[in-house]
């Protein structure tokens, strides 16, 4: 019998299947493909996904590809790449983070990275192969999902031939399209269509010797519309990103076309890859099924404004990862299952309206005046500036679908507020129940969240607290507990942390362990703790 199969190797997939294999729980990965997709997608890895990449282990390999490490990965705003400068938001390059430039500041150990899917996926699937008891079979369809009371039976298909899997439990990461989601019947809800794009991806050294005059990892260039090319490899790849009306018919555009006024002049180039796709706001009705979960694109896709699809996706595997994995170990009843559809729907939700309000700003109307001469031209440009400074730098450093958005509402979580919506840009640092547990530096250099462990972790910030009654409570119930001392670091003498590092409860120490423990294993709803 195969323990959790996982349809789609793509990073949620990925991610989910190398959380999984650490937690000790065997899983069985299918790709329909045989060989991974040839045109960029998602080109930025948020901070958050970072966080977990640390957790696995995976994060400074990560680090170290993409761009060159002293590529900038700031934001320039021009009429076209050889046009004219309206405005920039400067960030910094792999080689900045990786010596801790600014590092006291940061809201997290691992600041958000630019690098392309076509660099990810290849590491992941790399370490994905390296671990027990996860196996991956590319070239493999699923066909048929049949649920029963125990065990879900998978078929799939290889080569024409089909045999039938045997499984605890199936996770769709299959994508858009999702095959499970379509057997489960399960519809999307919301915009079908809120913008059309056409994205080229294209060899072209002379657009590097361009763009070496003044790098950037992205230009958003406005000729006869609003575009982005994007550097893939600080070299000679590029993705030049044209968007248009969502009633508009993309396939009378020419792709060369589209790139001269991208870059304002014909430049060399090979043409790798054209796709013509819609940026949409949907979420899945639901996002599990009996035994059978969603996660990433194949339980929401939105438009990319901040890059928050792929990483909603790895948060999504994040949280599933570790409730599957206690319950398979026997810590957690299969009850605890329950709170990754009442976590995680509601923040696809929240993103998705987040997402889609940015971008009606982000792709809002231009002024042509932009592209004038003289002080009617520049006056153009500096309104349009002025615009920019208040629309873009959240869109670009979007700490709210980072680190601000939370599980409050969960019955796993106990004492959770009902904070305002998450917005992509606000976030405050401070610890409060639902929320992922903010980034401290310890003494020695390493983050709080490297000293976490794998399974709960109670943090005891006042020495006088004690912790034995907590420590009896776990062993009793079979919880895995690690117990940290950080002393005044938190306004809070314990705070009871969850896997995925979000904090599950905080108080002093009149508590009570062994009713709080039920609670966040799911054994106990928290209205009722």
């Amino acid at each position: 019998m195969t323990g959790i199969l996982i349809v789609g190797a793509g990073p949620a997939g990925l991610t989910l299947a190398i959380d999984l294999a650490q937690r000790g729980v065997a899983c069985h990965v299918v790709e329909a493909t045989g060989q991974r997709g040839v045109n960029p997608r998602c080109n930025t890895t948020s901070a958050r996904s970072m966080e977990i990449f640390r957790r696995l282990g995976l994060a400074g390999e990560i680090r170290r590809a993409g761009l060159p490490e002293d590529y900038p990965t700031s934001i320039h705003y021009r009429t076209t790449l050889t046009g004219e400068d309206i405005y920039r938001i400067d960030l910094p390059s792999a080689a900045d983070v990786l010596a801790g430039v600014g590092r006291a500041s940061w809201p997290t150990p691992e600041p958000q990275h630019r690098i392309s899917q076509l660099y990810l996926e290849p590491i992941l699937e790399k370490h994905a192969s390296k671990l027990p008891g996860l196996t991956l079979e590319r070239g493999t369809r699923l066909v048929e999902l049949r649920q029963h009371d125990d065990h879900v039976e998978a078929v799939v298909e290889n080569a024409g031939e089909r045999r039938t899997l045997r499984c605890a439990y199936v996770v769709g990461c299959d994508g858009a399209h999702s095959t499970v989601r379509r057997r489960l019947g399960i519809r999307y809800e919301g915009v079908d269509a809120i913008q059309r794009f056409v994205s080229t991806f294209v060899r072209s050294p002379e657009l590097g010797r361009l763009a070496a005059r003044d790098r950037a990892w992205t230009y958003w260039t406005y000729g006869r519309r609003i575009a982005s090319l994007i550097a893939i490899d600080g070299k000679s790849l590029w993705l030049n990103h044209v968007a248009f009306a969502p009633d508009h018919d993309t396939e009378g555009e020419d792709p060369e076309q589209l790139l001269r006024e991208s870059v304002g002049k014909p430049v060399e180039h090979e043409v790798l890859g054209v796709v013509r796709w819609t940026g949409r706001r949907l979420v899945a009705q639901r996002y599990r099924a009996g035994r059978v979960f969603l996660v990433g694109d194949a339980a929401h896709i939105w438009i990319p404004v901040g890059g928050f699809g792929m990483n909603a996706g790895i948060q999504d595997a994040a949280t599933l990862a570790w409730m599957l994995a206690a319950v398979h170990h026997g810590w957690a009843p299969p009850e605890l299952l329950d709170a990754y559809e009442l976590e995680r729907k509601p923040v696809g939700e929240q993103f998705a309206t987040a997402v889609g309000a940015q971008a009606r700003t982000s792709f809002a109307d231009v002024s042509p005046d932009i592209h004038l001469t003289g002080p009617e031209g520049e006056r153009a440009r500096a309104e349009f500036a002025a615009r920019l400074a208040v629309t873009e730098p959240r869109r670009y450093s979007p700490d709210g679908f980072s680190f601000g958005y939370h599980y409050a509402a969960s019955p796993l979580i106990v004492g959770g507020e009902d904070p305002a919506e998450i917005t992509m840009g606000d976030y405050q640092q401070r610890p409060r129940p639902g929320f992922r547990l903010p980034h401290a530096w310890l003494d020695d250099g390493r983050s709080v969240f490297d000293v976490l462990g794998s399974g709960f972790t109670l943090l005891r910030t006042d020495p006088r607290a004690g912790t034995t009654s907590w420590t009896l409570a776990a062993r009793e119930l079979g919880v895995p507990l690690a117990v940290v001392d950080l002393p005044g670091r938190y306004p809070a003498a314990l705070l009871l942390v969850r896997p995925d590092q979000h904090i599950a409860w905080m108080g002093g120490v009149d508590a009570r362990p062994d009713e709080l423990l039920h609670t966040v294993t799911g054994r106990v709803p928290a209205h009722q703790a």
